[in-house]
This record gives C-alpha cells, sequence and structure tokens, in this order.
C-alpha cells in the first residue's frame, strides 16, 4: 500500500512536552502559544508522535505499535493513520 510509504514532519511551529505519561502539543501562532487548540495525547500517540521523524513511514510506525501493543496489524493501520490524518489536518506534522 502506497500510503504505508509516507513519512511526515513535526510542524516547527508547535511545543510538545511529555506529562504523566501523556503528550502536550501546544501550536505557536505569532510567537504565542495557542492556548485555544492544546493536543493531549494517550500512551500510543505519544509514541506515535515520538516516532514522527520524516524518516519513517507510516508502515514501520504502525508495526512499532503492533509489536509493541501485541495488535491486529489491519486495526492498527486504520488507527494510526486516522490518527496521523488528524495531527495532519490540525496542521502538526506535513
Amino acid at each position: 500500500m502506497e500510503a504505508l510509504e509516507k513519512c511526515f514532519f513535526k510542524e516547527d511551529n508547535c511545543v510538545a512536552r511529555e506529562i504523566a505519561g501523556e503528550t502536550i502539543i501546544v501550536p505557536i501562532k505569532g510567537r504565542v502559544g495557542d492556548l485555544d487548540s492544546i493536543y493531549t495525547l494517550n500512551e500510543v500517540g505519544t509514541m506515535i508522535w515520538q516516532l514522527i521523524d520524516g524518516q519513517k513511514s507510516i508502515g514501520q510506525i504502525v508495526q512499532a505499535v503492533r509489536e509493541t501493543y501485541a495488535v491486529e496489524s489491519e486495526e492498527v493501520t486504520k488507527d494510526a493513520v486516522d490518527f496521523l490524518s488528524s495531527l495532519e489536518k490540525a496542521g502538526l506534522i506535513h
């Protein structure tokens, strides 16, 4: 599947911090944090966020999640693609 070969980069206009096992992402607009658009990622979302480096493909990210959480590939693939799509639409990755 060609879509699984796509790689993403994190946008420079956001700040991410891990707090108590979750990741908080705050977009920066006009050199100020957009507090109305804070994103909170759970453990799996945090793992995916950490794997986004412009080098790993969606397929590699899916494989890492599947191995870590021992879940079915189809389920992980759909959820990861949906999650990455939502991050892209939010302007956090490209």
